[in-house]
């Protein structure tokens, strides 16, 4: 049976493409963990997670400390055992961000190891559902642009073929509905068009703002509220006819399973970065599954196009190029569909030269 002989982590700080702001911060730069294995037999994976500029370098420090000491001599198909093995070496750190992260990246690389060994891609080892996914465009909605620009940019998604755009929110409430109706009339009544108020709001606020979107139907809405705030979020989606889009700032699978429960999510957002890997990932989107909830991750579309089309229930992936700088090939759109990698492993071509170039540690 194959073993780890190594396992090696770096930090690579990457530039953003273009100035993305929302209710909350600022986009300041993505700082990308990367995990590298390889195995006795010649084998190798590479995994990532990453951070928008802070706490990258204790990411790192996590998995140096902490994290690939265990992988030493491990089999690497054992991707479950090896997840549990790490996540109880760091329970006084669990659940939490920093902790998630870590796994994630050694995770990715578990399964991109898995997956080059089986001569096959990710999306057909993780379950094949389909060949193809919806893109929605993110990059356009910028809560700093204009009502001219979110105009503009959302007319040159519909005209390059893309089924919806999202736009952030966390102007005054009067404003974020004018810009919403300016960007419904440009594009008619059959585009989707997300909101996103990334967590800036309290419950009675966002019952408001719905109450003042929904004549403009909205796809969904987005991070509404802080995302322990479970039950806020529950009385949100009772409140209004726009499904409640929660996921991307939870870090277990028990967050979903209690937002799941109590019938407050009608959108998962699983990331999987920040719940920890492709292996819990995986379950999040079947327990949203089973309780006939539709999965559309955050960012990260390079690795989440796979996993949206491993699974059955996805509906969209989110477009935000990032990682043009550190790869040689983009993810193929026809139709205002991704189609799913063909090559062996995680499907991201890695420009090994350009990462060495931006590591930071």
């Amino acid at each position: 049976m194959p073993r780890i002989t190594s396992a090696q982590a770096y930090l690579v700080d990457l530039a953003v493409e273009r100035v993305r702001t929302d209710a909350v911060q600022s986009f300041a730069k993505q700082e990308t963990i990367f995990v590298d294995i390889t195995t006795d037999d010649g084998g190798t994976g590479t995994g990532y997670s990453y951070t928008i500029g802070t706490g990258g370098k204790a990411v790192l420090a996590l998995l140096r400390d902490s994290m690939l000491g265990h992988l030493i001599g491990a089999d690497p198909r054992r991707v479950e055992a090896i997840w549990h093995e790490l996540y109880a070496a760091n329970r006084s750190t669990t659940v939490g961000a920093i902790t998630s992260l870590a796994l994630a990246a050694v995770d990715t690389a578990l399964w991109d190891w898995r997956c080059r060994d089986a001569g096959a891609p990710l999306w057909i080892l993780a379950g094949g559902a389909k060949d193809r996914i919806p893109l929605y465009d993110t990059e356009g909605g910028w809560l700093h642009l204009s009502t001219d620009e979110l105009v503009a940019g959302a007319k040159a998604s519909q005209v390059s073929g893309l089924p919806g755009v999202k736009i952030k929110i966390g102007r005054p409430p009067a404003e974020d509905a004018y810009r919403l109706a300016a960007v419904r009339d440009a594009v008619g009544p059959d585009f989707d068009i997300m909101v996103d108020a990334n967590q800036s709001q309290t419950a009675a606020d966002a019952i408001r703002r719905a109450r003042l979107l929904e004549p403009y139907d909205p796809c969904w809405f987005e991070e509404p509220l802080p995302a322990d705030d479970v039950s806020g979020h529950a009385a949100l989606a009772a409140a209004t006819s726009v499904p409640v889009a929660v996921g991307e700032s939870m870090y277990s699978i028990s967050q979903f399973a209690e937002y799941l429960k109590r019938g407050a999510a009608g959108v998962v957002q699983v990331d999987v970065a920040r719940v920890g890997g492709i292996t819990p990932w995986l379950k999040v989107a079947h327990l949203a599954e089973a309780h006939n909830v539709v999965v559309c991750p955050h960012f990260l579309m390079e690795l989440h196009i796979s996993l949206c089309c491993a699974v059955p229930n996805s509906r969209y992936l989110e477009h935000i190029p990032q990682l043009r700088a550190i790869t040689r090939r983009e993810i193929q759109v026809h139709g205002g569909e991704a189609l799913a990698p063909t090559a062996p492993g995680l499907g991201i071509d890695w420009d090994r030269d350009a990462i060495d170039d931006r590591r930071v540690q």
